[in-house]
């Protein structure tokens, strides 16, 4: 795809929206539908890339409460003709319709791959991938089964959205402090998986979540990206059809942008 002269594509991820309490995450999706509305103008394609939701499950006549705001506005902007893409992160990977019947934006629960002005994009939440973490891989394949997805459907809404906040909650307090620090370029899991995708395939980017920490990374004639978080960073990655550019809201939090 060509990018239209003065359009850009816009790249987001980890929003969180229900963490830690409704008043936090009211006026953090208040934030964001902000955001969005400021660069309805000029955007050609916007991408959430991953965890919108701190938890999502899509019953058979049933969706979690609230969150009328965002969603309204991106049904908004897919309505006035400017294409959304979503992928499954690792707190909202039960999606099954809604997104597409509603909102009419692809769902995407695998890293996909995109073209645009000759430059090719590895696009993708960043859960499971890369080396380690066998514990969670192991989760993963069962979150995504089909017949366990199907037992929690069984579930009241009320005791299967309890049960996984619980767990949302308990997965934050285990992590701690440790999404704040780089680990550097053998530590992080993700500029491996990289590596390791370039040899056998060239990108010229590879735009990520799910690490919370905004990450600018070159590497082989490539970059990385973490697109960081709507929690603390408030950072987004921008296209404008020539240079791909991770930035942030403010000043302070850009300084914070991990550059390499």
């Amino acid at each position: 795809m060509e990018i239209p002269p003065g359009k850009k594509i816009y790249f987001l991820s980890d929003f969180h929206l229900g963490a830690p309490d409704h008043a936090t995450s009211l006026a953090r999706e208040k934030h964001i539908v902000r955001f969005l509305e400021s660069i309805r103008e000029d955007a050609a394609e916007i991408f959430i890339v991953g965890d919108l939701f701190d938890f999502w499950y899509e019953y058979r006549t049933v969706v979690p409460k609230g969150y009328t705001r965002i969603l309204g506005k991106m049904a908004e902007i897919t309505d006035s003709g400017i294409p959304m893409h979503f992928f499954v992160g690792n707190h909202d990977m039960w999606m099954s319709g809604y997104f597409e019947q509603e909102l009419n934006i692809p769902v995407y629960h695998e890293p996909k791959t995109f073209e645009y002005n000759g430059r090719k994009f590895y696009i993708g939440h960043g859960d499971g991938l890369g080396p380690g973490d066998h514990g969670y891989k192991f989760m993963k394949k069962i979150f995504r089964n089909r017949i366990c997805q199907g037992l929690f459907g069984i579930l009241p809404p009320a005791v299967g959205v309890g049960l996984a906040n619980w767990a949302s909650r308990r997965s934050r307090a285990v992590t701690g402090q440790a999404d704040e620090r780089f680990l550097g370029e053998e530590g992080e899991w993700l500029i491996v998986y990289c590596r390791e995708v370039l040899k056998k395939e060239h990108f010229d980017y590879f735009i990520f979540g799910h690490r919370h920490l905004p990450i600018d990374f070159t590497l082989n004639g490539s970059r990385y990206l973490n697109l960081g978080d709507w929690i603390r960073y408030n950072t987004y990655a921008v296209f404008d059809g020539q240079q791909l550019a991770l930035k942030a809201q403010s000043p302070e939090m850009d300084q914070k942008i991990i550059r390499k």
